[in-house]
């Protein structure tokens, strides 16, 4: 896995427990977040080194590395089997995330950072033709990718049959689709979200039990990858909670 660059994406890391080979800091005063990144640190034992900013801005893919950046040990993405066999809370039936050819970082950042707050137990990704796990990712994740199990799988059809199997209801984001509103989202739901430009690839909008849209009122009739995702997971959230 790549470094992970800034302090709330440090400071998540080191909160979730992930394994973190060093901690660069940049010279200088030491205050706010950058202070409970070294205490945490120094508390498991993680090796912390102090570096010129020019270091930090060569090694981060931007100068936004706010004077940190954690040398991690590698990305742990869980098998498909792995993931469904997970303990899960009785109270909430299974929800997961799928995506189809998302091939932005900051998307993929994005997307698992909503996740985490509305409560999904997992993304899964196709191996090929999408945005891995990246330093990138992290950042755009707000460190939420530290507490969103993410799957790599190598053909995304068949991990939806696979989840059919296991009681999935499969539904596509889709702008054909009936409004997200009018449809039953709380029971066990595998959600589908396209890429930025195509969406939903053929064979996978096949195996979608049905196909869900946010309603829209303005000029524009599509919606970023990320901004769809956030606004349908919200709505199982809200349907699953009985909120307003």
């Amino acid at each position: 896995m790549d470094d992970v660059v800034g302090r709330q994406p440090v400071l998540e890391a080191l909160r979730s427990g992930q394994e973190i080979n060093k901690i660069l800091v940049a010279k200088g005063p030491r205050q706010g977040s950058i202070r409970e990144i070294l205490a945490l640190a120094k508390e498991q034992g993680t090796v912390v080194q102090e570096v010129e900013r020019s270091v930090l801005d060569k090694l981060s893919e931007s100068a936004n590395h706010q004077g940190v950046l954690a040398q991690m040990a590698g990305v742990s993405y869980l098998e498909l089997e792995e993931l469904l066999a997970k303990p899960r809370d009785p109270n909430w039936a299974p929800f997961l995330i799928l995506l189809d050819g998302v091939q932005d970082p900051h998307n993929l950042g994005s997307i698992i950072r909503s996740g985490e707050a509305m409560g999904a137990d997992g993304v899964i990704i196709p191996k090929r033709r999408a945005a891995p796990v990246t330093q990138t990712v992290m950042k755009s994740s707000a460190g939420a990718a530290n507490y969103v199990p993410v799957c790599r799988v190598g053909n995304l059809a068949t991990t939806i049959d696979t989840l059919k199997k296991a009681g999935y209801w499969i539904v596509g984001a889709d702008m054909e689709g009936d409004t997200c509103f009018t449809q039953d989202l709380t029971g066990p739901v595998a959600l589908v979200i396209g890429g930025e430009g195509p969406g939903l690839s053929r064979l996978v909008k096949e195996r979608c039990d049905f196909l869900s849209s946010v309603p829209m009122r303005g000029q524009i009739n599509s919606l970023n990858a990320s901004v769809a995702a956030g606004l349908l997971m919200f709505e199982v959230l809200r349907q699953r909670s009985l909120l307003p």
